[in-house]
């Protein structure tokens, strides 16, 4: 299937979304959340959902479907590229969001980007789990190994450009996980 190594990336990302869902809860509570959970959240968005995550799409998995006949000027693939800068727009805005709130304790702007965040990637990994990843498993068949590896060799460069490795991540989501939930 072409599009494993994505959809595992989905299941972090998920797991980031409920995080950042029990921080927004929290926040509308009164709770003080610290940099240490905040900090790791701006990694995450940034670097591995931006970067690692969309950068495996964009280089390996979109050019294997516009290979195959699907164009990237309209349409799904259009339509991600579109989602990603949106995404990635977002999560400037949480870290912008984030700096005020840690300089003033202001949670207002916070809890509209993490919000909007949570709304719109929630609904862009919908998209591509239950559209585009079946389009492309069904189209790319013949190619899954190819683009396996690609999408492998994609991750580990994006990764050590940042100093960073998938086990990071994954250790980082369990930290993240763990933090918020010890916040009463």
């Amino acid at each position: 299937m072409s599009t494993q190594s994505l959809r595992k990336d989905h299941k972090l990302i998920e797991k980031v979304l409920q995080a950042l869902d029990a921080t927004i809860k929290l926040l509308k509570d009164g709770k003080q959340i610290p940099e240490e959970i905040l900090s790791p959240t701006l990694d995450f968005t940034q670097n591995f959902t931006d970067v690692c995550h969309h950068g495996k799409e964009e280089e390996a998995l979109f050019p294997a479907l516009e290979k195959a006949g699907m164009p990237t000027t309209m349409g799904p693939i259009h339509m991600m590229l579109l989602d990603h800068k949106r995404t990635k727009e977002i999560a400037e805005h949480i870290s912008l969001a984030s700096k005020k709130y840690l300089e003033n304790g202001d949670s207002a702007y916070l809890i509209e980007t993490l919000e909007l965040y949570v709304q719109h990637v929630t609904e862009h990994l919908w998209k591509e789990n239950n559209r585009l990843f079946m389009m492309a498993d069904a189209r790319l068949n013949d190619a899954t190994n190819e683009i396996d590896k690609n999408m492998d060799d994609i991750e580990e460069r994006k990764l050590s450009e940042l100093g960073k490795t998938r086990s990071h991540y994954e250790s980082l989501v369990d930290e993240l996980e763990k933090n918020v939930s010890e916040i009463n």
